[in-house]
């Protein structure tokens, strides 16, 4: 299963942004794998407090959303899906700035997790 945590300043958070954030990054993993997979996708949208965000060494009040997509390994390197992972950090970017504006395109950062087969599970079973 895909999923996202999304560290953001708090204050870009507003009680709009949120469903934008969380259809464009599930659409982003849709765009990349098919429709089908964007049912799995799941989302946090986690709000770091002002003051309390630092790049570089110094503190910072830029939005600077720092995403994360965890899933398995084996879907970054699927026949059908190639370049997985460039067609992914691309996909999540654009919809970064889609939803919150193009102003923050240079400033997202993105990590691209796999996890080895055997270590996932849903509903208390390994998946």
């Amino acid at each position: 299963m895909p999923h996202f945590s999304v560290h953001i300043r708090e204050e870009a958070l507003d009680g709009t942004v949120e469903p934008k954030l969380i259809r464009a990054l599930t659409d982003a993993v849709g765009a990349v794998y098919g429709e089908g997979f964007s049912r799995l996708v799941a989302v946090d949208l986690i709000g770091v407090p002002q003051h309390r965000r630092g790049i570089g060494g110094v503190r910072t009040d830029k939005d600077a959303p720092v995403v994360t997509l965890s899933m398995r390994e084996a879907a970054y390197h699927l026949a059908e899906v190639p370049d997985a992972p460039a067609r992914l950090v691309a996909a999540v970017v654009d919809a970064m700035a889609g939803a919150l504006g193009e102003h923050i395109r240079d400033e997202v950062v993105v990590t691209v997790e796999g996890v080895p087969d055997g270590r996932t599970g849903v509903a208390g079973a390994v998946a």
